[in-house]
């Protein structure tokens, strides 16, 4: 026993050397970060939300859920990065592209034209073939989606994998119920899962996620033979841990009971990645999550044994996966530096190249950066397009009113990247403020301004009645004061739910430093 605790540690002990979370676009990320063949297992939830129907799909008209179709767009668009994808796949760049995929990708562009949906499948074409790369030659490779895009993904799939002597393994489906129906349609309840080897020999562990049988129908149906029965149908004894799952999983999804439940739009349930895990992998294996999200994939490894690489786009992601390790672990996770983080900015340089960013889709990013690191994730993003009507960001303050009842007040946040700054910004921003009944506002900026400085002296200070303290109603915070540790004091409410503890599988609590 006790040189299974010694081997047991020392596992998670390497564990914490190689864990890696990337805040960055996952094709850069991998094609400078992750070496040849050191995978041995990828799972990827895209955002591709769609639920569109075929005519938006080839003509861009037809009726469909607005909502859902402007998110699709927004997502993904034919603009020059899309151009810029299909000239890397055409041309072969760096020499990841089969001939095959080249092949595709120009036939698709003739049947579909330059839309989002051509879009969508460069963008996943770049990305697969680098996660083919970067596959040991025993990996797995699971991507899900839904049905409005399987057909095309398990083309590009094919086009990358087989032709190369990868093999298409299974076509899971993952069903699940819930949620609103249609009064004139089938409801749409499943959830689409394409499962590829790098090679032949594939990492398979059967026994890891064995479910019990249906007694009714499967009390005899198992590769163990009894012989025959009635001189020709052969019986069989049920395998003591239970039967293979089949390649349909009724697993229940996150809903708004879910204790996982993190507000995450897109959270995937633990059990879905648990299996996954368990059969494609072993403890100390490497698993990759190129669109990380809430970090279920990195939740599910860490607690397995597992080592990881999780990338994601978005800082609110980078957060709260961090919140969310923190929370289920323990701080001793962040304070032993169990995983290292890339690509959040370090210093003011990598602070200014983040705000200056011309990519539509981390036009944002600088703004989630500095409200949530100042806010220590206390905040909500503003995330609109277009106006945002002044405010970035919004907190909420834990006061008294005048009857010593508990009452949330607003602080919001506004975030300005430019060198040069009026005073006007700060009179703009208290206007802001009476029109929302806010009680403070916080202007960060990305250089110094002194001048704005002493114009937000002028407006006073915020006194909380619970805790008796006065902070400036006014405040303007820049770039290196967070950069050197600056947080947000004030009594708030934290506006992330909290994940549930867990301890890693076959760890002790004390092991685990807690």
């Amino acid at each position: 026993m006790f040189r299974l605790f010694i081997k047991q540690k020392h596992t998670f002990q390497r564990m914490e050397q190689k864990n890696k979370l990337y805040y960055g676009d996952n094709l850069e990320v991998l094609r400078k970060n992750v070496k040849d063949e050191t995978v041995d297992l990828c799972y990827i939830d895209p955002p591709f939300n769609s639920k569109r129907n075929y005519n938006q799909i080839y003509n861009n008209i037809g009726k469909e859920d607005v909502a859902q179709a402007q998110a699709f767009v927004d997502t993904w668009t034919w603009n020059s990065i899309a151009t810029e994808g299909l000239e890397e796949i055409t041309s072969n760049k760096n020499g990841v592209f089969t001939k095959q995929s080249i092949f595709l990708v120009i036939g698709l562009e003739k049947v579909l034209g330059k839309g989002s949906l051509l879009a969508y499948l460069v963008s996943m074409t770049q990305r697969i073939a680098e996660i083919y790369r970067v596959l040991k030659p025993t990996g797995s490779f699971y991507l899900h989606c839904d049905p409005t895009a399987s057909h095309y993904l398990k083309l590009v799939l094919d086009a990358i994998f087989c032709s190369q002597g990868g093999d298409f393994r299974n076509e899971i489906i993952w069903a699940y119920s819930g949620g609103g129906r249609p009064n004139d349609d089938f409801a749409r309840k499943h959830d689409i899962i394409l499962r590829y080897s790098k090679g032949e020999k594939v990492t398979f562990n059967a026994d890891a996620v064995r479910i019990p049988y249906n007694l009714d129908t499967e009390k005899y149906k198992s590769p163990k033979s009894w012989g025959s029965h009635n001189g020709s149908e052969k019986i069989y004894a049920p395998h003591d841990l239970g039967k293979i799952p089949e390649d349909w999983w009724p697993i229940s999804p996150i809903n708004s009971q879910s204790k996982e439940r993190l507000g995450y739009p897109t959270q995937k349930p633990e059990a879905l990645l648990e299996r996954i895990i368990k059969a494609s992998s072993n403890e100390g294996d490497v698993i990759l999550d190129a669109y990380c999200g809430c970090g279920t994939t990195i939740a599910v490894a860490q607690k397995l044994n597992r080592h990881w690489i999780g990338i994601d786009i978005t800082y609110q992601s980078i957060s709260l996966i961090m919140k969310r390790l923190e929370d289920s672990f323990g701080k001793s996770i962040l304070e032993k530096n169990c995983f290292t983080i890339s690509g959040i900015p370090e210093d003011f340089e990598s602070a200014i190249a983040l705000a200056n960013k011309q990519d539509d889709r981390v036009r944002k990013e600088f703004e989630k950066w500095i409200i949530l690191t100042f806010s220590n994730n206390r905040a909500v993003i503003n995330d609109k397009k277009g106006s945002d009507g002044g405010i970035d960001g919004t907190a909420f303050v834990i006061d008294f009113n005048e009857k010593q009842e508990q009452i949330l007040e607003q602080a919001i946040f506004s975030v300005k990247s430019s060198k040069t700054l009026a005073p006007t910004v700060i009179r703009d921003l208290f206007g802001t403020m009476e029109r929302e009944n806010a009680v403070i506002g916080y202007l960060l900026t990305l250089y110094d301004m002194p001048n704005l400085v002493k114009e937000a002296t002028k407006y006073g200070n915020y006194q909380n009645k619970m805790f008796g303290h006065s902070y400036p109603k006014i405040e303007v915070i820049n770039v290196q004061h967070i950069l050197d540790g600056k947080k947000m004091y004030l009594p708030t409410v934290d506006v992330l739910k909290k994940a549930n503890r867990k301890t890693p599988e076959g760890l002790s609590k004390d092991m685990f430093g807690n």
